[in-house]
């Protein structure tokens, strides 16, 4: 059976295609009785209108579907300067640029690392951190984002 976080990907990935947009990613937060659905979506360039249909989309859908039981609050947004990283795809398209990540379990005694986006070997990414290599499996980090540069 789906987890949550997969049958909720599997039901908004076709709309926002349709919708003309690239799906970036999404976040599903549950605490207590409510619960947060953040969507990310990518378009050149993204539009307050783009977010809003898309948005109206997946609303009208996860009515019917009824994924989520409890009350939820859906966001639909750009991923920003500071985009959130989710696929080996998505660290391919950002080799190059600084990267700020958490692990989900410590590894030498921590679990946030930012560093400089090397590569992509495998599953792995390869991150240097102060003339330091690490290479971090994918299914490890628990989030990544891009640091902006100003």
């Amino acid at each position: 059976m789906a987890t949550r976080l997969e049958a909720l990907n599997e039901l908004v990935v076709p709309v926002v295609e349709a919708m003309g947009c690239e799906f970036w990613g999404l976040e599903y937060l549950s605490s207590g009785r409510s619960a947060m659905l953040r969507i990310y979506i990518d378009n050149d360039p993204i539009t307050v209108e783009d977010c809003e249909k898309v948005s109206r989309q997946v609303s009208s859908l996860l009515d019917v579907e009824d994924l989520i039981t409890s009350e939820y609050t859906l966001e639909v947004s750009s991923p920003g300067l500071d985009r959130p990283l989710y696929t080996l795809a998505q660290y391919e398209r950002y080799i190059g640029e600084d990267v700020a990540l958490r692990l989900r379990l410590p590894y030498e005694g921590r679990r946030k690392f930012k560093g400089h986006l090397n590569g992509v070997e495998g599953e792995d990414i390869l991150l240097i951190v102060e003339d330091h290599e690490f290479l971090f499996p994918i299914s490890s980090i628990e989030k990544a984002n891009i640091v902006p540069r100003f």
